[in-house]
């Protein structure tokens, strides 16, 4: 984690080598819930699992909430930001019931190896085969936005303390703040001076995630000082308390999940900035099982239906088509997209994907 004032020395480097390249009032924002399945996106409450003892330790206090025997009702009890307004505006891919299929092109099928195909746009199962602390040896979309624009209008925040190596921040020069670390955006506001003495009262269930809410508001924080064009917000909680087998958690994260999208989205509508020049593109870095049911605790090449994911895209430039069916994307087509809306140069070669037609 490095101070803020750093990021503004490398800016007028930046600004001086790459004053050609076109900037548009075009904005991107990148988000991820880890580990989420497309199931519960689609259909909302597992039936098999809502009521499993082994998972649910209060299955009628959870029924109040999440579930409904219709399944359109269902999964709007659980995301109703996606399913009573994003599908109104945007495109919502994965649906594998009505044939739209989401796949990454990583064989691993794990954290690591999934953001690097989002953010790269190219599988790396040679160089990126574990969830290891090591500086991705990759290019990112965020850290070719920062050396061909200004590293000051890019930021990650993430609630997995790898995302640092994932986004390679020592190279990159770009901004983050991930896991535990208390922001360093300095000079600190009030904000953020009480964000982080809260973050270090609360305890998180876990050694490597925060809660999401601290990521969510760091990343705000960011946003109302710097404005940035092209952020990155990354949810880690789903993948976590499914990985700990507590399906309630997990649902009532996705649900919360949900209301912070809401809540972002609503504050860059409200901000001249940003309304009507924001696209938000939602999606998450693997699946899970669900045969035998409970696999969907896991996911890896041992685990079916983990290459399985899915894909929400809205904001400026995008025809609202809803649900979509019959067609087939794949996360490595995600980074390709960034660069063509924020004007950057593609990469080439046969292990990139393309960009995502947004028409």
């Amino acid at each position: 984690m490095r101070s803020i004032v750093f990021y503004y020395f490398t800016f007028l480097l930046a600004h001086l080598c790459f004053a050609q390249n076109k900037i548009s009032d075009q904005k991107v924002v990148l988000i991820t819930l880890d580990g989420l399945r497309w199931q519960e996106l689609f259909t909302g409450a597992d039936p098999l699992i809502i009521k499993n003892e082994n998972f649910v330790k209060h299955p009628d206090d959870l029924c109040d909430w999440a579930w409904e025997n219709k399944l359109e009702k269902r999964r709007s009890l659980l995301m109703p930001f996606v399913w009573n307004e994003i599908v109104k505006i945007g495109q919502i891919f994965g649906n594998r019931n009505l044939g739209s299929k989401v796949n990454l092109t990583n064989k691993l099928l794990f954290s690591y190896p999934g953001y690097n195909e989002i953010l790269t746009g190219k599988a790396d199962d040679r160089s990126i085969n574990s969830n290891d602390k090591i500086p991705n040896p990759n290019e990112t979309v965020l850290e070719q936005y920062a050396m061909n624009y200004n590293p000051i209008k890019v930021a990650t925040f993430a609630s997995w303390d790898v995302f640092d190596y994932i986004i390679n921040e020592e190279r990159s020069k770009v901004y983050t703040n991930c896991g535990f670390e208390p922001s360093s955006d300095f000079p600190l506001n009030s904000d953020e001076k009480l964000l982080n003495q809260l973050q270090k009262q609360i305890p998180s269930p876990w050694g490597t995630v925060r809660l999401d809410g601290f990521t969510h508001q760091f990343a705000k924080a960011y946003i109302n000082k710097h404005k940035p064009n092209l952020i990155f917000i990354s949810y880690g909680e789903t993948d976590d308390f499914a990985h700990d087998g507590d399906y309630e958690s997990y649902l009532r994260s996705t649900k919360n999940t949900d209301a912070l999208i809401k809540d972002l989205w609503e504050f860059y509508q409200s901000n001249s900035y940003y309304k009507d020049k924001t696209t938000f593109i939602i999606t998450t870095d693997h699946g899970r099982g669900s045969n035998p049911i409970e696999s969907w605790k896991s996911h890896g090449k041992e685990i079916t239906g983990s290459d399985e994911t899915w894909l929400i895209i809205f904001g400026k430039g995008v025809k609202a088509k809803g649900e979509l069916s019959n067609n087939q994307v794949y996360n490595n087509q995600i980074a390709p997209l960034i660069r063509k809306l924020m004007n950057l140069p593609q990469k080439f070669g046969s292990d990139y994907g393309q960009p995502i037609s947004l028409e």
